[in-house]
């Protein structure tokens, strides 16, 4: 018996206790043995396998399923033939390659002949990280080059004084050094100034030290507030606000200057915000989707600012909503993209970060690495993920369109029949989420308590693993929304099954006590 058998037979965790006891508390302590397409199997008690019906769908990265069977096989070749995980510092062909497939697919998306140069990852919330700090790096030296500019028209302005070859205005300073001196100490407060990020509310872009910065659930982001560049978070259903935000933390700077042989005080705008981030649709914050009128004031006010934007489509993108790219329908077109999640093909940690080539920096590539990121292995898999997308002309999106739809159908028609339970249903595409009314008002004692506790999503979904062998669960900053992210191989009978699930489980919130939803 191994060291981890004999903890597990004595019943210590040492996994994340925590974590499991919570979700013992909703019934949702299962372990999966195997996956298949849309479907985990549960080993049961006599040792069969139990399947269940997966919705979840790894947080959006099961596009294809699990398990999908052209891309493992592909992986078994690449193993079998002994491809590198690690060459670091060498030629990455495969990770170029993986790069101009996806500048393909955006310049197709986009309409235009924008192109992107790639720095790859593990996860979604370290592409967001690189994407946070190549844009800081990028408003640095941008900084450097204006202070400079700026200390260079100063000693510029003083010497031609020095000379009389310009003069200054009556009451501007006393002496040249003077006025130099000034706008140096009111200069340098300005430049000593922490960046600022700018997040539609309800973002989520991860949890690592800066993307949790850029998360708008307190619970995640307030305990390390102190360790990273912050963001103003902006109201979505607000016209204008964006514009007013903006301009309250309008940042400026002073130069001199000569015209007509006289001293000038010119006021110049500073770079303050390092970037725009926002998800097309809103997934951890409740399944919200953008509006056309948002993403418009976004794409002007980044415009005529300057601020770059960061795209993230970590869980909308490849596919999932009906285009490769969610911010494709919004008319939005980013100065940064980040995708993830179904790049790896359900098997892969693949993710890459996007930068619009006039705005890369080379030497980001010597500041920011990582040991297991553009590897062969999980490139190659994204290029056979991609080749699966792009293949019959993408008939993967059109049916992503289409089972959404569909899914969206039936969601809807759940909300009809229960008005009183099911408060809306919303999203595009395979990325839905069904949002139910606030319970903690409710007359009967146990629904009141599980809406109380701050995890009725999560209750609601253990009901649904026992009673129908359905797996879902609910977005992490708005716990009473539910959000289903199946593959695009999605059949009606699993629509139909989870029609059943949901039915039965808003009948049990509106008719009963509530008991049925915590486990027994």
């Amino acid at each position: 018996m191994t060291e981890s058998t004999t903890a597990h037979a004595a019943g210590s965790e040492y996994a994340e206790p925590f974590l499991l006891e919570v979700l013992a508390s909703g019934g949702l302590d299962a372990e999966y043995v195997r996956g298949e397409g849309n479907t985990l199997y549960l080993r049961g008690e006599n040792g069969d396998e139990i399947p269940v019906l997966d919705f979840v769908g790894g947080y959006g990265s099961l596009m294809l399923g699990h398990n999908h069977p052209e891309i493992n096989a592909y992986a078994k070749e690449l193993l079998d033939g002994g491809t590198p995980v690690h060459a670091q510092f060498s030629r990455h062909p495969y990770a170029n390659d993986v790069a101009a497939v996806l500048n393909r697919i955006i310049q197709r998306e986009r309409g235009d002949d924008e192109s992107y140069y790639a720095i790859f990852a593990n996860s979604g919330a370290e592409a967001n990280e690189a994407a946070m700090k190549h844009a800081e790096l990028d408003r640095g030296l941008r900084v450097a080059a204006l202070a400079e500019e700026i200390d260079g028209h100063i000693t510029e302005v003083t010497a031609r004084v020095a000379d009389g070859t310009a003069v200054l205005p009556a009451g501007l300073a006393d002496s040249a050094e003077e006025l130099a001196a000034e706008v140096r100490r009111r200069n340098e407060a300005q430049f000593a100034r922490q960046p600022l990020f700018l997040v539609p509310e309800g973002g989520f872009h991860g949890k690592l030290a800066g993307s949790v910065q850029l998360t708008h659930n307190e619970v995640y982001r307030l305990p390390f507030r102190a360790l990273a560049a912050q963001a103003r978070f902006v109201p979505r259903d607000q016209p204008g606000a964006l514009r007013k935000i903006v301009q309250e933390e309008r940042a400026t700077v002073l130069d001199l200057a000569v015209e007509g042989g006289e001293v000038q005080l010119v006021e110049r705008d500073f770079p303050l915000f390092t970037a725009f981030v926002l998800e097309p649709v809103l997934g951890e914050g409740g399944i919200h989707e953008l509006t056309p009128a948002f993403a418009r004031e976004v794409q002007e006010v980044c415009a005529e600012t300057g601020i770059p934007l960061v795209i993230d489509e970590i869980q909308t993108g490849m596919g999932r909503t009906g285009t490769f790219l969610a911010a494709t329908r919004l008319g939005l077109k980013g100065d940064y993209y980040t995708l993830a999640k179904s790049l790896g093909g359900g098997i892969a940690k693949a993710a890459v970060m996007l930068v619009r080539r006039p705005l890369y920096r080379g030497q980001f590539e010597l500041a920011h690495s990582s040991t297991f990121a553009k590897d062969s292995f999980s490139c190659f898999v994204a290029l056979k993920v991609l080749e699966l997308m792009e293949a019959d002309g993408g008939a993967v999106y059109r049916a992503a369109a289409e089972r959404g739809e569909r899914l969206l159908t039936m969601l809807r028609s759940v909300r009809d029949d229960f008005p009183e339970v099911v408060k809306d249903v919303r999203g595009r595409g395979l990325m839905l989420g069904l949002e139910f009314h606030d319970q903690s008002g409710a007359a009967a004692e146990p629904l009141r308590q599980v809406a109380l506790s701050g995890f009725f999503g999560y209750f609601v979904a253990g009901h649904l693993l026992r009673a129908h062998r359905i797996r879902v669960f609910p977005t992490s900053s708005a716990v009473n929304t539910l959000r289903f992210e199946p593959s695009v191989y999605l059949t009606d009978e699993e629509i139909g099954r989870l029609e059943t699930g949901l039915r039965d489980v808003c009948a049990v919130i509106r008719d009963t006590d509530g008991a049925d939803l915590a486990p027994r």
